[in-house]
């Protein structure tokens, strides 16, 4: 039997209805047109996965400037049911690290799953993301409404100076 051939390819005008299609299979919430106007100008940062030349999947990101530094949102990333735990996932994770390491920018990634998704918390634990955060009624009209936030840090923010120009030490938080 030959091996499945499993691909990432660009978001399109011709191929986004196949992306709205997806997520509304696999994610519990909707997303806007705002969403997949911006998907479409994405680039590199909103890839489809390909199981066989048939859509399985997608990951979509936008680039975070909040908290004083740069960081890369995965707004999702999905796989249909029946192909998961095929090597998919974890094509658009490498893809999203990969980005993030040719960049050389970014100061982490982060996302937010759902606190019983106990499958995608694990998925992503394996490629060094922690949860740092657990943000409450994050979520309308899903339920539970409550989201881990899980964060891997690729590199620590650059210290602002302090008023004197100088940069804070970091063993002593800026006090001397």
């Amino acid at each position: 039997m030959t091996r499945a051939k499993i691909e990432l390819g660009d978001v399109t005008p011709h191929n986004i209805k196949q992306l709205k299609k997806l997520n509304t299979v696999v994610f519990p919430v909707s997303y806007n047109d705002k969403f997949y106007k911006d998907v479409l100008e994405a680039g590199e940062l909103a890839k489809l996965a390909y199981y066989n030349d048939i859509v399985v999947g997608a990951v979509c990101c936008r680039i975070d400037m909040s908290e004083n530094s740069r960081r890369l949102y995965i707004m999702t990333l999905g796989c249909l049911y029946p192909y998961r735990r095929l090597g998919i996932g974890t094509l658009m994770v490498e893809h999203v690290l990969k980005y993030v390491e040719q960049d050389g920018n970014f100061d982490s990634i982060f996302l937010h799953v759902q606190v019983n998704n106990e499958g995608a918390i694990d998925f992503y634990k394996r490629f060094g993301f922690e949860i740092v955060e657990t943000k409450e009624h994050y979520y309308k009209r899903i339920e539970p409404a409550d989201a881990h936030v899980l964060q891997k840090t690729i590199r620590e923010p650059q210290s602002a100076p302090l008023m004197n120009g100088t940069v804070p030490h970091a063993k002593t938080n800026g006090h001397d």
